[in-house]
Parts: structure tokens; sequence; C-alpha cells
């Protein structure tokens, strides 16, 4: 199981816990959340922040955008060379256009399936996205607890996995506890677990453990 960080909520500023994932071994990437202030209430990045804040990191990138028309961010966001860029469908007008510009680009396109979302009404896309991001919490905010719901959907989603090919991502309340809920995934995001402590590296080793346990 692949494990990626997310640095937004850290005992330490951007900067700094960017550059501390990207030293710790066991962090399988980076994952990038932007919010934008419209289609989530927060705001936390300018774009034109982040070549500086991701320059010279050599961890693969993974973006998850919680923003209006996402795709309006693309010809920026290509100069980071993300390995994946997740968008939310319901913010573009035609995602399978979306999904094949990314991979015009060799970024993998991502989809995300919000807690309040069904697995099923995404299908239609299934069969042009690389990764789906099954969020385990509502996107926007982190912190926040794991669903108790999320085990029954990575169910689900791991049907659709089986025609369609893609990877599975989970992302919210994860630590060395719910990892092992679902084990099944491809990977998880994890945020506060790992960077609300000043041992990066030893909370990714517990999570390790957790998941082959």
């Amino acid at each position: 199981m692949k494990i990626v960080v997310s640095y937004i909520s850290s005992i330490y500023d951007r900067g700094t816990t960017i550059k501390i994932i990207a030293k710790c071994k066991d962090a399988d990437g980076i994952h990038v959340d932007l919010m934008d202030g419209l289609y989530v209430s927060e705001k936390n990045f300018e774009i034109k922040e982040l070549a500086k804040l991701f320059s010279g990191i050599p961890k693969p990138l993974d973006i998850h955008l919680m923003t209006d028309k996402p795709s309006k961010y693309f010809s920026e966001l290509l100069g980071l060379n993300p390995s994946c860029i997740y968008i939310h469908p319901k913010t573009e007008e035609n995602p399978e256009l979306v999904f094949d510009y990314l991979s015009k680009y060799n970024i993998e396109p991502g989809l995300v399936i919000n807690p309040d979302e069904s697995v099923e009404e995404y299908e239609k896309y299934f069969a042009k996205v690389k990764r789906v991001l099954l969020m385990s919490v509502v996107p926007g905010a982190g912190g926040q607890a794991f669903l108790e719901s999320t085990p029954e959907r990575l169910e689900k989603l791991k049907q659709f996995k089986e025609k369609y090919d893609f990877l599975i991502y989970v992302d919210g309340g994860i630590n060395d506890k719910t990892i092992k809920l679902v084990r099944d995934a491809d990977g998880v995001v994890s945020g506060s677990y790992v960077c609300s402590s000043e041992d990066f590296t030893g909370r990714l080793r517990k999570l390790k453990k957790s998941s082959n346990n």
C-alpha cells in the first residue's frame, strides 16, 4: 500500500512541512490539497506560490483540486510535473475532456468521490481515469474523524476497479487504526496523523506496519 502525505494540518509551516515529507523515505508522495474558497469554504493557496513551495521536491505529487473549474489551473500546475491530478467531476462541464487533457500530458487523471456521493453515479467516468480518491471525510478541512461508512463504500468501488482497472486511494482520518479498515485500497492519504507529530518517520512506519497486519 502506498502512503502519501498531505501537509495542510501540520505543526510546522507549509514550506518546512513539505521539506520534511520530502526527506521521509517511507512517504511515497506528497498530496497537494488546493482549495479556492468556492467549491469548499476554505482557501489555502495562490497559484503563484506553488512553484516556490515545490521547487526541487523529488517526491511524486498528487494534486487534489477542491476548486471551481479546476482546469483553469492546469497550465500552471503542469510545471510542477504532478504524477496525478484529482478533480471533482461536478466542478467541470465536461469531465471527460478534462481527463483526456491530463492523459495527453502523461498525468494520471483522478476522480474524487465525496462521502455524500454514490460510487455508482461516477461509473460513466471510470474508463477515463487512472485513480479514484475515495473521501473518508468531508473535503475541505484537516483533522476530521474517519467516517464509518468508508469500508462499505470501498467494497463497492473495488467491484468497479476489477472492470475498469484504476487505482483506489482513500483520503481522510487515516491513522494507524483506521488504515486497517481500508487495507484493500492501493493507497491512502494521511495528513494530521503524520504532520501533527514531531516524528513524521515514526508515524509513517506505524502506518506501514498497521497496513500489513
